[in-house]
């Protein structure tokens, strides 16, 4: 499978012939098959929103997971504000995605520190927060399985063991999805993607990365002309 979004479009289509319902992690027990599509912004907003736009004009909503901690945006800042209502408009879903190596927690929970970020991230967007995924877990967090009350963990057992998890981390799919979608073997699915990879057009793991890395500059450039006042003269000076 391609990473672009035509490519994509087509594998939400082999997904409807074979007849899975598109839910959430709240309501997919009204369907005996169900396909549960999540997000984790780990980079790029701005992908995100393509992506949720892709998305929403098939007729589909999916389940988006914010990064509080990412060094790459900032869901406080008014740009990633307006990204992300975006993608609530199109009608999709927010979830928090936690980083647990943000904090030192031998004396104070994890779930102190997943509560915390999901009521943040709750009072930033006026959402309700009601699901947390982890980013990049260890395996000893992963086997804990964490379970906090009002808060569905989308690596808890139910999502990780009950369905047939497919991801595409570092780009590629470690299972053949789209033999495994017309197989008709599982019941229920949980599709993990990441909005990062996908393009207009195909590119390999390289350029993928090297074009996010040279448009860090222009993106800088532009958000300090909106802060410094004649920046362009500053700047040839």
């Amino acid at each position: 499978m391609q990473f672009t979004y035509k490519a994509y479009i087509s594998l939400l289509d082999l997904l409807r012939k074979n007849n899975y319902h598109f839910c959430a992690y709240d309501n997919y027990p009204r369907n005996s098959r169900c396909v549960i599509l999540r997000h984790d912004i780990d980079y790029s907003l701005e992908q995100a929103i393509k992506l949720a736009e892709t998305e929403s004009s098939q007729g589909i909503s999916s389940t988006y997971f914010v990064l509080l901690t990412s060094d790459f945006y900032n869901p406080a800042s008014s740009a990633s504000y307006q990204a992300l209502h975006r993608i609530i408009e199109l009608g999709h879903n927010i979830g928090l995605h936690f980083d647990e190596t943000a904090y030192i927690y031998d004396v104070i929970p994890l779930e102190y520190y997943i509560r915390k970020e999901a009521r943040i991230l709750s009072d930033l967007l006026d959402v309700n927060i009601n699901c947390f995924s982890l980013h990049r877990p260890n395996r000893i967090t992963l086997e804990t399985g964490l379970r906090i009350p009002g808060l569905t963990n989308a690596y808890g057992e139910e999502f990780f063991m009950g369905f047939k998890y497919l991801s595409d981390s570092r780009r590629r799919w470690r299972e053949p999805i789209e033999d495994i979608i017309k197989s008709n073997k599982y019941e229920r699915l949980h599709i993990l993607t990441h909005a990062f990879w996908y393009h207009e057009h195909e590119q390999n793991l390289h350029d993928s990365l090297n074009e996010f890395i040279n448009t860090a500059s222009s993106e800088r450039l532009s958000g300090l002309r909106e802060n410094i006042t004649d920046l362009d003269s500053i700047l040839n000076d």
